[in-house]
C-alpha cells in the first residue's frame, strides 16, 4: 500500500467515524478523541485534516448534503414524488437526518460551510422552481422559496418525530407506506404534478 493511499484511508476511516460521532452527539457534544479511537487514529493525525472539530462537521455535513441531493433529485413539475424521496432517504437514514440537522440547531448563521453548500443547494432548486413557474408548469402564485420549505417541511416531518414511529417490525413497514402516501397526497393538493406520464 502507498503512503498516499494510507492517507487516504486514513483520512476515510476519520470522515466515517465523524459522521456517526455528529449523528449521535451533535456538533457541541461530539468528541474529536472517541472520533480517532473509532478511527484507529491519533487526534493529531484527526487535526492534521481537518483545522477544528467544525471544520470536520462543515466537511462531512456537506457530504452527506450531496448525498441527499443525488439519492432525492428534484423535479420541480413532480414536487409530489420528490417528497415521497426525501421521506424514504431520510426515514431509511434517519442518522443522516440528525447529522444535518445538527448544524441548522448548533452553527451561527454566519458560518460558511455547511451553510454555503447548503445555500447553494437551496438557491439551486429555487431557481429550477422559479423556471418551472415561469414555463407555467408550477403554480406561480406561490414564493418558490415557501414552496421549497414547505415541501420538504411535509416530507421530513416523519423523520423528525421518531419517538412517534413504530418499533422495527412488520408493522412499522406498513406505518411508514401509509405516511409516505398521506405525505404524496398533502404535496400534490398544494402543488399537483404536472409532468406527463
Amino acid at each position: 500500500m502507498s503512503p498516499s493511499t494510507r492517507a487516504d484511508s486514513v483520512r476515510d476511516r476519520i470522515v466515517s467515524a465523524a459522521k456517526a460521532e455528529f449523528s449521535q452527539h451533535g456538533i457541541a457534544g461530539a468528541r474529536i478523541d472517541r472520533i480517532a479511537k473509532a478511527a484507529r487514529t491519533s487526534k493529531e493525525r484527526v487535526y492534521a485534516y481537518f483545522s477544528s472539530k467544525v471544520a470536520l462537521y462543515r466537511f462531512v455535513s456537506a457530504q452527506e448534503l450531496a448525498a441527499v441531493t443525488e439519492a432525492t433529485r428534484m423535479d420541480p413539475t413532480d414536487l409530489p414524488r420528490y417528497a415521497g424521496r426525501l421521506h424514504d432517504y431520510f426515514t431509511d437514514h434517519p442518522d443522516r437526518f440528525r447529522l444535518i440537522s445538527w448544524g441548522q440547531l448548533e452553527l451561527d448563521a454566519g458560518d460558511s460551510l455547511p451553510h454555503d453548500s447548503f445555500r447553494e443547494s437551496v438557491a439551486h432548486k429555487v431557481e429550477q422552481l422559479r423556471e418551472a413557474q415561469e414555463a407555467s408548469r408550477l403554480d406561480a402564485d406561490w414564493d418558490p422559496v415557501d414552496i421549497l420549505v414547505f415541501v420538504h417541511q411535509i416530507a421530513t416531518a416523519w423523520a423528525a418525530q421518531p419517538d412517534l414511529l413504530p418499533p422495527n417490525d412488520e408493522g412499522r413497514a406498513t406505518f411508514l407506506a401509509a405516511r409516505r402516501a398521506a405525505i404524496i397526497t398533502a404535496v400534490e393538493r398544494l402543488f399537483p404534478a404536472t409532468t406527463k406520464n
